[in-house]
């Protein structure tokens, strides 16, 4: 079962009493906080490209990098 907000249709739950039950899948990013609550699993990688798992190896940047000066 998928909860949508009534007002923009925006996907907020999924529930699946068969196959997780007692468990709610909340869209971390329709939370006013996301930085409350920090991810304890990640779920469906079966398919996620090889390079995501080294995502946090990569350098990071606030905002987009300036282009180097020739």
């Amino acid at each position: 079962m998928r909860s949508f907000c009534p007002e923009c249709g925006t996907g907020l739950f999924y529930r699946n009493a068969i196959n997780l039950p007692g468990l709610v899948d909340v869209q971390l990013s329709t939370l006013d906080n996301p930085d409350a609550l920090t991810p304890t699993v990640q779920v469906q990688t079966a398919e996620r490209q090889s390079w995501v798992s080294h995502s946090a190896e990569l350098p990071a940047f606030d905002r987009y990098p300036t282009a180097p000066k020739k």
